[in-house]
């Protein structure tokens, strides 16, 4: 299969890319400066030129809380960008998977998030997200379109895919105790956002590790328990106390009730793919 990925740098890309290369797919990782997804006919150039019978976008703004004052940089990434993919993926009949997020919703449900319920953004970021789904929808009916959230990997900057490394070193930290979600392992959203390239898959997917989910602070707890850490070294807090610009829900924990309908068996729990991560983290720091 020929694949082309948008925002070659990020963390699920380069996962997306070396699982579809150890399947012998044909992989174009591109990055902004190779293709701007905000630009239609820089869009359509690239993907004319390497026709790929799958697209998967894995670029996206993702400053939460930088969104807040930067309205249009965020929409232009997160909504037009996702529709200039889908357009471009119609007009070539290409399969187009992007990523959203869980941030959808306002977290005031109990319980897991389902495909069918009822999103409600609560900041900009958000709201760039979910305009996203729905150009993305409206584009090319085809489109499938990921929902997923707490994503940790290799190379990964964010909190979940530091935590491991600061913890090894002896840094002390807090993480928020009051916040939920389920964890998903970049490696095993690359290899499902794969599969659904390969089914007569649209729409909304959820698609997370299973389990019950998780606090920061429990995530981080786990990562002491399976990386031999001092649980000393974690702190909690609320998420009020860090008084950020842009509010998150509170729950955000996802599950799917779409993915057996697909043949698709459930993403292993997060513990074990957290266990896999720390596991090839402890690999290459001993390499180093």
């Amino acid at each position: 299969m020929i694949v082309l990925i948008a925002g070659a740098n990020g963390m699920v890309a380069r996962a997306a890319a070396k699982y579809c290369r150890d399947q012998g797919d044909e992989v174009h990782a591109l990055t902004r400066a190779e293709m701007d997804i905000t630009d239609l006919d820089a869009v359509n150039r690239t993907v004319i030129a390497i026709a790929p019978e799958a697209i998967f976008n894995c670029a996206a703004y993702t400053n939460v809380d930088g969104a807040e004052k930067d309205r249009d940089s965020c929409f232009a990434v997160n909504s037009v960008g996702v529709e200039n993919l889908a357009k471009a993926a119609s007009e070539v009949g290409s399969k187009f998977v992007t990523i959203s997020t869980d941030y959808v919703f306002d977290g005031k449900k109990d319980g897991f998030y389902f495909e069918d319920d009822e999103p409600h953004p609560l900041a900009v970021y958000a709201e760039s997200k979910l305009r996203g789904e729905q150009l993305a929808a409206a584009a090319d009916p085809r489109s499938v379109i990921v929902r997923s959230g707490w994503i940790f990997g290799p190379g990964g900057t964010n909190f979940l895919s530091i935590m491991n490394d600061l913890l090894r070193g002896g840094r002390a930290m807090t993480a928020i105790y009051d916040s939920s979600g389920t964890p998903t392992y970049a490696v095993d959203l690359a290899a499902r956002m794969r599969e659904l390239a390969l089914l007569d898959a649209a729409g909304i997917i959820h698609v997370s590790n299973s389990g019950s989910g998780t606090s920061y602070f429990g995530f981080a707890e786990m990562v002491c328990d399976l990386g031999g850490y001092d649980k000393q070294l974690v702190s909690p807090i609320s998420d009020s106390s860090l008084k950020r610009p842009a509010s998150r829900p509170l729950n955000s924990k996802l599950a799917s009730r779409r993915s057996a309908s697909f043949g698709l068996e459930p993403l292993p729990d997060w513990k074990d793919a957290l266990d896999r991560f720390i596991r090839s983290e402890s690999k290459k720091a001993d390499t180093t």
